[in-house]
């Protein structure tokens, strides 16, 4: 992997002592030196930050699922990602076709995560209007930190009372059946969790940004064409006027393009 932005000559420098005659700004990276570029900010609010993979042609799918369009060091940035948040969101529609399953501890980030007075491993907070989950999966009845799930007020009883016999906690963010974007991030906060990480899918991601309330933007460029009409990483209402998001880095791997922006007004604070 190499450095694409920004490259100092002290990075340049470090990786050509490592690898005499090798390409200055190119080296394996370890796990912390991928922490390190994908920290997040020092901040007293929540944090939220996303992470998509998009094809070439702007699909965030192929047959319904990310993995086809990703790789192993896509991959492996997922989990570095998922090793630094707090707490991953994630839409109920996201939660079925990806199959998620409750976020592991990871040797690797017990110690950081321990200094950092987090849980051994993200929470997940799901967000769903319907609750039309399987409460029997281990998602819900296993987890090493207790899922979320994030929902209206207007949801159904039953739904809720189910959740909260399988283990999951409810939180309520909206005065509906639905969430409202700003009010499942500062309910997630107000559980002290600042260091939000929400991993879709397109229509809650697109919700997020029309609300105005995503921070950071990490996307993948996977070089992959796939044509058909799968949706992009963000879809449902748009935004007045385009949102402007600033570059933070670029890596690159094998044609694949690491990227993370961040709007510039939402400075740390």
């Amino acid at each position: 992997m190499r450095r694409l932005f920004p490259v100092t000559y002290e990075t340049a420098a470090q990786a050509s002592a490592e690898a005499p005659g090798a390409d200055p700004t190119e080296h394996e990276w370890e796990l912390g030196e991928l922490a390190e570029a994908y920290a997040y900010p020092g901040v007293r609010r929540p944090w939220l930050r996303a992470n998509m993979v998009s094809t070439l042609d702007g699909a965030a799918q192929h047959d319904g699922r990310s993995q086809p369009i990703s790789n192993a060091t896509d991959m492996r940035i997922f989990g570095v990602l998922r090793g630094l948040a707090d707490v991953v969101v994630a839409g109920a529609e996201t939660v079925r076709q990806e199959g998620y399953r409750p976020a592991r501890a990871r040797e690797a980030f017990a110690e950081s995560r321990k200094a950092a007075g987090q849980d051994p491993a993200p929470a997940i907070a799901v967000v769903t209007a319907s609750l039309d989950l399987d409460f029997s999966l281990p998602l819900f009845t296993s987890p090493l930190v207790p899922t979320l799930v994030l929902t209206g007020a207007a949801a159904a009883p039953d739904r809720i009372a189910e959740a909260e016999r399988a283990g999951a906690r409810v939180v309520i963010a909206g005065d509906g059946t639905g969430v409202d974007p700003a009010r499942a991030v500062r309910a997630l906060g107000d559980l002290g969790y600042t260091r939000l990480l929400t991993e879709g899918g397109p229509r809650l991601l697109g919700q997020f940004i029309a609300a105005g309330v995503l921070d950071e933007m990490c996307v993948t460029l996977s070089p992959m064409l796939t044509a058909g009409d799968a949706q992009r990483i963000a879809g449902g209402p748009s935004v007045p006027v385009p949102l402007r998001f600033e570059l933070v880095s670029l890596l690159e791997e094998a044609g694949f393009l690491y990227s993370r922006y961040r709007r510039p007004d939402r400075q740390p604070e």
